[in-house]
């Protein structure tokens, strides 16, 4: 329906939001990472991914070398393919940087990780006997989302509409991202079947709008100012 191409919102507080692009930059070398392994995606899926199933049973991962929490982090750096990784990672970048200046390079990269972990829990309890992986950082991408509605719901973003043809318009993030939460409201709520994570998508929303408040600057207001 829509895609964020950028926003009207510059940066204040740092000279660079190095920790955004760490992690565009961590998602990209991994996803090629899967790509070159002979065991391709299925492996990396089973190995790092989050199963609700392996979850419940307290039942130890293959990857015995990491601790049984730390799927609840992998998961959120491996994609199925290369429209599941740009479309998170543009999503990142459009609204990132701002989370990232709002908060402090070390608070943001905390909030991102706390973010993924928070969806993949919610993940994990409306899909409890689910056998099947999760992965994509769109979770924690969704509580950069939700921050950025808590702090800078007036800002201006261009949206790519596609109606007839594709049509760039700006317009309050407030709406846009009103928007996106309630495709994922609706998604529930029908009971979709499509192959995405809506429950973790509203349980990252969610768990940015909160954990924005104790994790931005003192300086930054709320909602804007406004």
């Amino acid at each position: 329906m829509f895609l964020p191409l950028h926003d009207q919102n510059p940066i204040r507080h740092v000279r660079f939001p190095y920790v955004m692009y760490a992690l565009i930059g961590t998602n990209v070398l991994l996803f090629l990472v899967q790509l070159a392994m002979p065991e391709g995606f299925g492996w990396f899926t089973v190995e790092y991914g989050v199963v609700p199933i392996v979850v419940r049973d307290v039942v130890q991962q293959p990857a015995a070398w990491l601790p049984d929490w730390a799927n609840l982090f992998t998961y959120a750096f491996l994609h199925g393919d290369w429209l599941h990784l740009l479309s998170n990672m543009l999503f990142l970048w459009v609204f990132g940087d701002n989370i990232e200046d709002a908060m402090g390079h070390l608070r943001f990269l905390v909030f991102y990780l706390l973010c993924a972990m928070l969806a993949g829990l919610t993940h994990i309890a409306f899909n409890f006997d689910s056998n099947g992986a999760l992965i994509g950082a769109s979770g924690a991408v969704a509580g950069v989302l939700g921050a950025y509605l808590m702090l800078y719901p007036h800002a201006r973003v261009f949206v790519l509409f596609r109606l007839v043809i594709p049509i760039p318009l700006p317009i309050p993030a407030l709406w846009m991202l009103g928007a996106w939460i309630a495709t994922q409201v609706f998604n529930v709520v029908v009971g979709s079947q499509e192959p995405t994570a809506w429950w973790a998508h509203l349980g990252g929303v969610v768990a940015g709008a909160i954990l924005a408040v104790p994790f931005k600057r003192r300086e930054v207001p709320l909602f804007g100012g406004r």
